[in-house]
């Protein structure tokens, strides 16, 4: 097996601790507008590995008389989970987008509960990071699990300090 099949062993995870991951993955689901709205928390990274949790909320709803959580917030979990896993399964913290995201859905998410994500790095390439995702409300009972490919677009494409204010470092004066 040569680099380029060998599945991903990482992370360097740009030698921070879990716990400065945590605090960086959660400024970064409080930039982005509906991530915040929903109260996403980042729980527990674990580079690659990232946990997450979503608490129930009405507008979480889709169907209304069921009580079924809209599949668009699950693709977004999932979206978001994978993304931050990328974030911190590379050497450095580098834009990545979303190229592909699969959903396979297993059962609905019901109202009333609150919802886990977590997602792994797979395997880095030069040009792509290749994710696993997994929802569930009851342990060892998945609603959904997504896998999600991200563009790598390196060092010169993604803005200077970005990694900074990730981590809060970045001098906002």
């Amino acid at each position: 097996m040569n680099e380029r099949q060998a599945p991903y062993r990482g992370p360097a995870a740009a030698g921070r601790s879990p716990e400065a991951w945590r605090a960086g993955l959660g400024r970064f689901v409080n930039v982005i507008p509906h991530t915040r709205e929903l109260g996403l928390e980042v729980e527990e990274v674990a580079p690659p590995r990232v946990r997450m949790r979503l608490p129930w909320r009405d507008a979480l709803l889709g169907d209304a008389e069921r009580g079924l959580v809209h599949g668009g917030v699950l693709s977004m979990l999932l979206d978001t989970v994978c993304g931050s896993a990328v974030l911190c399964g590379l050497p450095a913290p580098e834009v990545c987008p979303t190229l592909d995201l699969r959903v396979d859905h297993y059962r609905p998410a019901v109202a009333g509960m609150p919802i886990w994500a977590e997602a792994r790095v797979l395997r880095v390439t030069r040009a792509m990071v290749f994710t696993e995702g997994t929802l569930w409300q009851v342990p060892d009972r998945p609603i959904a699990r997504g896998i999600g490919n991200f563009v790598r677009l390196g060092e010169r494409n993604t803005p200077e300090g970005f990694a900074e204010a990730l981590f809060g470092e970045a001098d906002h004066a």
